[in-house]
């Protein structure tokens, strides 16, 4: 692999790993990343070096057409909410968007939430708050 992708993947890694729920895992024999479990994203190594992401479907066809050189899709992830991304050609800025909205793509609402800073909800908990009375229904 050539430097300069091997080192973009670094950055990457960077950014990827400092957001809470994130995991190094493999995916189809390569390295990934997931969010509790849920792929974000996977090097593609075998082919052309560059790193399939999450992304909505809206959020890929502006990328596609903002920055081509950038981004791109092959056949095979067009009825996925992935896109295709040149590492090494991204800026530092363009690569922390694509990370972050991926990874809230994947992660659950509640670590979203956190992450964000907003209250918790008892849904976010999952449990039913003790100081919740039944009495007077």
């Amino acid at each position: 692999m050539p430097a300069a992708i091997t080192k973009a993947y670094e950055r990457f890694l960077r950014i990827a790993m400092s957001l809470p729920g994130t995991e190094l895992s493999t995916s189809y024999g390569t390295p990934s990343v997931k969010v509790r479990g849920r792929i974000m994203s996977r090097w593609r190594t075998e082919a052309e070096g560059s790193l399939a992401i999450r992304c909505d479907f809206l959020d890929r066809q502006i990328l596609l057409q903002a920055n081509p050189e950038v981004f791109f899709l092959t056949d095979h992830y067009r009825g996925y909410p992935m896109i295709l991304m040149r590492m090494e050609k991204a800026s530092g800025r363009t690569m922390a968007d694509v990370v972050d909205r991926a990874w809230r793509l994947v992660a659950p609402v509640a670590l979203v939430r956190e992450r964000d800073g907003a209250p918790r909800s008892a849904a976010d908990s999952r449990q039913t708050p003790r100081s919740v009375s039944r009495k007077g229904r």
